[in-house]
């Protein structure tokens, strides 16, 4: 009878999480009782960054934190201030204003102005969301190691006993595995990447939670961080590999050159891709099951969508984790193949040509 009890609750718990999570976008992208829903104009509001962290709304009336936007430009200078000027898209300050979730230049008629030129390095709901992880991740960690110094040789307790298999799988799994006796090297970066995509993913998850790893410019950044490490870690055998594979006939060698070349940026874009691809898409059937019952009104729709989009937000908590496995593994590989030692040379290649 509990253990019935107890799943019911869970159930009931994903299922609250699930509407409360997505009906915010609905809230933000409900439309005039003239007009008809417009789907993709809801999942779009709801996976795009924003320039405040919007909580809710209630009977008309949008809750957000405001965030700070920060612009420049060279005919106004330095402007700082709260995004709560823009008091959700419906005034300009200091000559910009909302478009939907970015931030426009106005002329002197209060009409957007594309032509200016302006950076924006404000604090988004990204960025926010990613300094949140960042911070989380600090805590906790840095908890963990002070306990295995307290506790040297005892059993792990608490958060140390649950993350503590997660790291020895990284490390003994992944990282010596794919890298080699050199994986010591690269285990501190490894661990980041995994704790930092893994957190960003489930705080996606929460109410109200930002769609990071949904944000293709997250994702490049640490495929960047990849290929730069790749790049600089390499040793001669990597780099005899890509600009001179041994053991290739010359006209070949000529052929191969530019293919190995695209290849060493096509393996960044890949995790790029992947990444932003897979969060995404999990979103958006979401929010489209969701959707269906917005579109046709029917207590069928509803008997139907509820259920699918509750299967596929417990989905997306394995695939948070996936997700970042996968783009862990993989770099460790691309680190794997940059510092391995290649015993292939000319001279072995033509003598085994002779023998026969």
């Amino acid at each position: 009878m509990a253990t019935n009890l107890h799943k019911f609750l869970l159930t009931a718990s994903l299922a609250l999480v699930v509407l409360f999570n997505n009906g915010n976008a609905f809230a933000n992208s409900a439309p005039a009782a003239d007009e008809p829903f417009n789907p993709g104009k809801m999942i779009q509001d709801h996976i795009a960054d924003a320039p405040d962290w919007h909580l809710f709304d209630i009977d008309g009336h949008s809750y957000s934190i405001p965030l700070p936007v920060i612009l420049y430009s060279s005919q106004k200078g330095l402007d700082v201030f709260s995004s709560s000027k823009f008091e959700h898209g419906h005034a300009t300050y200091k000559g910009y204003k909302l478009e939907g979730h970015h931030i426009v230049a106005v002329d002197a008629s209060g009409a957007a102005d594309h032509s200016a030129h302006f950076y924006n390095v404000s604090i988004t709901k990204n960025v926010a969301s990613m300094m949140l992880s960042a911070v989380l991740l600090l805590v906790l960690l840095l908890t963990i190691a002070n306990s295995y110094k307290k506790r040297q040789g005892l059993a792990p307790t608490g958060a140390q006993s649950f993350f503590e298999p997660i790291i020895l799988y990284i490390r003994d799994d992944v990282a010596k595995p794919m890298i080699g006796p050199q994986y010591a090297t690269f285990m501190p970066y490894l661990l980041t990447i995994f704790f930092f995509i893994w957190f960003n993913n489930l705080l996606g998850l929460m109410p109200s939670g930002a769609n990071v790893s949904g944000n293709i410019t997250f994702t490049m950044f640490l495929a960047l961080a990849t290929f730069i490490i790749t790049t600089f870690k390499a040793n001669k055998s990597y780099w005899a590999h890509i600009l001179w594979t041994p053991g290739v006939p010359l006209p070949l060698r000529i052929i191969i050159l530019p293919l190995e070349i695209v290849g060493m940026f096509t393996k960044p874009f890949s995790l790029m891709i992947r990444l932003f691809a897979n969060i995404t898409a999990g979103h958006i059937i979401v929010l489209s099951f969701i959707g269906l019952i917005f579109i046709f009104k029917t207590v069928f729709m509803s008997a139907f969508g509820i259920p699918f989009a509750l299967f596929i937000s417990v989905l997306e908590l394995f695939v948070a984790i996936l997700q970042a496995y996968v783009f862990t593994l993989l770099t460790a590989l691309y680190f794997g193949s940059a510092v391995a030692e290649h015993e292939h040379h000319d001279d072995h290649a033509q003598g085994h040509e002779a023998a026969h």
